[in-house]
């Protein structure tokens, strides 16, 4: 594999947070950016806490202050400018993504490899914002990020093979399993999983049976750990319905339409446990 030291991550949410964990634990140097310094914070103590339980469980290899010292958080994108390999864990907003990789190609060495873990938007659209488009590919980590053992690998039309080989091992490298799916909306995971809680909102709109017992059914007939609505609300009501409405305006297809209920529970803003309430109340 190249020579990969310095992984930069961009967003400490959920996703940018366990991004920045799982590579720091695999012996990774991590910068990690976010403009917000409190959610930088707050990442820094999840991590923490994360970390934690991992090493009670004899699951961490290392200290967790040797893992932890291995992070830099930083609210400048310049200070991604030594980085050999840049994981985009942004929110799930087209416009902003397409921003930040434009600024990455100016920032970051330009034999530096850019990846997305967007969930839906095309991989060659964001690579076309950049000099290098051979350079860009997509890395879709599962949340939890320390816990889902999956990453899709996704090449957009311009992406060498030589990148998409560092892409794999770099996943393989964090102990993730690497599949490869094509530059098509949704990819596979919630090209299948976002209908799936979609057709639930559908029910729960048609008065077909309570959310409580719509999950239970998913979990106990399909033999599934969560509900739809239970995952609906881990994930976030507001990705949910951002990724169906990609799926409806790519493919035009009108069984993507997004269930006005899941519509209405965003415009109120219940997106789930991030808010305290989703089709649940926290």
């Amino acid at each position: 594999m190249a020579t990969i030291n310095r992984i930069g991550v961009i967003g400490c949410g959920q996703m940018g947070g366990g991004i920045a964990q799982v590579a720091a634990q695999s012996g990774y140097q991590v910068t990690m950016f976010d403009v917000s310094g409190s959610q930088l914070e707050k990442a820094m103590t999840g991590m923490e806490k994360s970390l934690t339980k991992l090493s009670e469980k004899g699951k961490l290899k290392g200290t967790v202050a040797e893992v932890i010292k291995r992070v830099r958080p930083v609210s400048q994108i310049e200070e991604l400018g030594n980085c050999d390999f840049v994981i985009e864990a942004a929110s799930e907003n087209r416009e902003l993504k397409l921003k930040l990789f434009g600024d990455l190609d100016r920032i970051v060495p330009k034999g530096a490899i850019l990846c997305t873990n967007t969930s839906s938007i095309s991989i060659t659209e964001i690579a076309r914002q950049t000099s290098r488009a051979e350079k860009v590919a997509g890395m879709h980590f599962m949340n939890p990020v320390p816990l889902m053992s999956l990453v899709e690998g996704i090449r957009g039309l311009a992406t060498s093979n030589e990148t998409f080989k560092i892409v794999r091992e770099v996943a393989e490298s964090m102990g993730k399993v690497f599949i490869e799916a094509k530059d098509a909306p949704g990819f596979v995971v919630n090209r299948v999983l976002l209908p799936f809680i979609n057709e639930a909102f559908f029910a729960l709109q048609e008065g077909l049976a309570s959310p409580k017992d719509i999950d239970q059914a998913i979990r106990l007939g399909l033999n599934h750990p969560m509900g739809p609505f239970e995952l609906a609300d881990y994930v976030g009501l507001d990705v949910c319905l951002s990724v169906m409405e990609i799926l409806h305006r790519d493919l035009g297809d009108s069984k993507y339409r997004p269930a006005p209920l899941l519509r209405k529970y965003v415009e109120a803003g219940w997106f789930g446990k991030k808010t305290g309430r989703g089709v649940y109340v926290y």
